[in-house]
């Protein structure tokens, strides 16, 4: 039996995902169980298909375009919405919550101005959102032209045709997302082993928790194509066995078996070089601070992450993490030997689609904000179907 539910479709970023109203849902158990929306955010993407295109639903067969986002007015003080963001597999009839999603929280406010759940003024505005993912606040500033999110500007988002209004994303106290600090294990870098090999990688939890990895250490360049890392079975299963072990090093799990799908990502991280992009054009390795790889939901990101990227900036900070070693080596008067040389509060990362910048602020201690600008457009509202 086929069920029309009221959706709205949404781009954030670089991706593209449903968004509900939670008055649009039926009511979670009190428990909390997700068992009845998993059912319905599975069906409307159009998951599971064994062929990885969702084409009998709203899905895109990859990872940043079969995405879930359940907004609603908050009863918290301060706070303008709460919102849960879901990752649907493409492959399984599965949803992942166990991470929030950069690039969709882009989207957030657009959607609930256009749904009605808040109003605003003509103008620039900061709405401060709730993730219940990460139970984290994202602090979201966009400007408003007739009641809804302005999407004209000049902002060119790597991996996104055209030009779009900014939507300038700010996450306060980022440490600790999911895990229990901003170097959940208290080191800057350890070794972990994978496919009997050891590597020397970075634990780190600023808005989303990233295992950082020199590319080198798979047989990579790091300036591979997406499609090219994927292609190499013997490198992906070494990342995933390695994603896996990371799990349980950062405390998101008891067992490499019981890793969640959504996190931790992995990033593979290299020196500055000329890099390939997806237009066929080549990006010079001065134009960026560090070329970039994102491996998420056992798929190379086009592009990179939202909440990937600000925990890269802030790793960047973060005093010999393996970015932090990159960039300071990279950067004019390495040479000099001088290991007190700081790293600015925003990062050019090379993706496979072009430069993404983030920033973040460090205060000697800790990360206590970092930042992003994204676009966002609302693509279509209405209902979608989904079947019992």
């Amino acid at each position: 039996m086929t069920r029309w539910v009221d959706a709205t479709f949404v781009r954030g970023g670089t991706s593209k995902g449903l968004f509900f109203s939670e008055s649009a849902l039926p009511p979670l158990n009190t428990d909390g169980d997700t068992a009845v929306w998993d059912r319905l955010f599975t069906s409307a993407m159009g998951s599971p298909d064994p062929f990885g295109r969702q084409l009998d639903g709203m899905g895109g067969g990859v990872s940043s375009l079969s995405k879930i986002v359940v907004v609603a007015a908050s009863a918290r003080d301060g706070v303008d919405l709460d919102y849960t963001f879901g990752q649907v597999s493409v492959t399984e009839a599965a949803v992942d919550y166990s991470g929030n999603c950069g690039n969709l929280s882009s989207g957030v406010v657009p959607f609930a101005l256009s749904a009605g759940l808040i109003s605003a003024a003509d103008g620039w505005h900061v709405f401060r959102l709730f993730n219940t993912n990460t139970q984290k606040l994202v602090d979201v500033g966009l400007r408003v032209v007739g009641g809804q999110a302005d999407v004209t500007g000049d902002l060119v988002l790597p991996g996104v045709s055209g030009t779009g209004a900014p939507v300038e994303l700010i996450y306060p106290d980022p440490a600790g997302s999911r895990t229990a600090g901003l170097l959940p294990t208290g080191k800057a870098s350890e070794s972990i082993t994978a496919d009997g090999a050891m590597f020397d990688v970075s634990l780190v939890g600023a808005t989303l928790p990233v295992v950082i990895v020199p590319a080198v250490v798979f047989g990579l360049n790091g300036d591979e194509t997406p499609e090219e890392i994927d292609a190499n079975v013997h490198a992906m299963n070494m990342i995933a066995e390695l994603r896996r072990n990371a799990a349980v090093r950062m405390g998101l799990c008891e067992s490499p078996e019981e890793a969640p799908d959504v996190v931790p990502k992995v990033a593979l991280v290299t020196a500055p070089m000329p890099t390939r992009l997806l237009d066929g054009s080549t990006l010079a390795a001065e134009d960026a601070d560090l070329p970039v790889r994102m491996i998420s939901m056992g798929q190379t990101h086009k592009a990179v992450p939202g909440t990937g990227a600000m925990c890269l900036a802030a790793a960047a900070q973060i005093p010999d993490t393996i970015i932090n070693r990159i960039i300071r080596r990279s950067r004019p008067g390495a040479d000099t030997g001088d290991e007190d040389r700081t790293v600015g509060p925003e990062v050019r990362l090379a993706t496979p689609s072009g430069v993404v910048t983030a920033g973040a602020v460090f205060d000697a201690e800790t990360v206590t904000a970092t930042s992003l600008f994204r676009t966002a457009r609302v693509l279509m509202r209405g209902q979608v179907a989904v079947t019992d």
